[in-house]
């Protein structure tokens, strides 16, 4: 991967970047995405953040071997604190890292989203928590993919600010991503109910496991049936 060729999940991502962005991307990966968006005339500008020096300084060789070390500027620090009130960043995207990392990132530096118009969020895990937070904290879900890369599949959330409210299923199924229906959203669900189901029968030829897991995985099981009822009655 480099910044002219971007891995499946990072190609969506980027595609979600609206014309015209100053672009902040946290924990940058090389700012692959960075320097992709501002070569294509997608951002005018904006800030690669790194937590470490070695990928801080992977970062700036890529900056200046695509001669956009004008408009990238990549920065050393946690998080959100790489972005200051003078780099007028409107779009923030975070992929590639856990969704309760993600959260923690986006809590800190709350103060750091005024002015921010988008939030483009690839979580590795942890989806539910991330869409929670967004709801607690004045953002709303405006959009979500799903794409597979090397095995795995990565759901990927937009968030703007305004307000919204989100059923249980919503928050753990994507509300978005619940009407699309998709083929790989499908494959997803129908993998962890499978998957569910061999835990559940395990847990019944084993009782001494525990009752309270057991009870979990039914409920979870039971939540998957529904959302495939669901999506299949609004379809119909």
């Amino acid at each position: 991967m480099n910044s002219n060729n971007l891995s499946p999940r990072l190609k969506v991502v980027a595609g979600l970047v609206p014309k015209g962005s100053k672009v902040a991307d946290i924990g940058s990966d090389h700012a692959y995405l960075a320097i992709n968006l501002v070569k294509r005339g997608i951002a005018i500008g904006g800030v690669a953040g790194e937590v470490a020096k070695g990928p801080l300084t992977n970062s700036r060789n890529e900056i200046i071997k695509n001669a956009v070390d004008t408009k990238i500027d990549a920065r050393l620090g946690d998080g959100l604190a790489v972005i200051d009130d003078a780099d007028d960043i409107d779009v923030i995207c975070i992929a590639g890292m856990g969704g309760l990392l993600i959260r923690r990132i986006l809590d800190e530096g709350l103060e750091r989203l005024k002015g921010v118009t988008r939030l483009v969020l690839q979580p590795n895990v942890g989806e539910y928590e991330l869409r929670e937070w967004l709801i607690n904290h004045n953002f709303k879900i405006t959009d979500e993919e799903i794409v597979a890369e090397d095995y795995h599949l990565y759901e990927i959330i937009v968030a703007e600010p305004g307000q919204m409210k989100l059923s249980e299923q919503q928050l753990i199924f994507g509300p978005i991503l619940m009407n699309k229906n998709n083929q790989v959203y499908q494959n997803k669900w129908k993998k962890e109910l499978l998957r569910l189901e061999k835990v559940q029968k395990n847990l019944e030829s084993h009782p001494r496991h525990g009752e309270e897991k057991l009870r979990k995985t039914k409920l979870q099981i039971k939540r998957i049936e529904e959302m495939f009822d669901h999506v299949s009655t609004t379809i119909n």
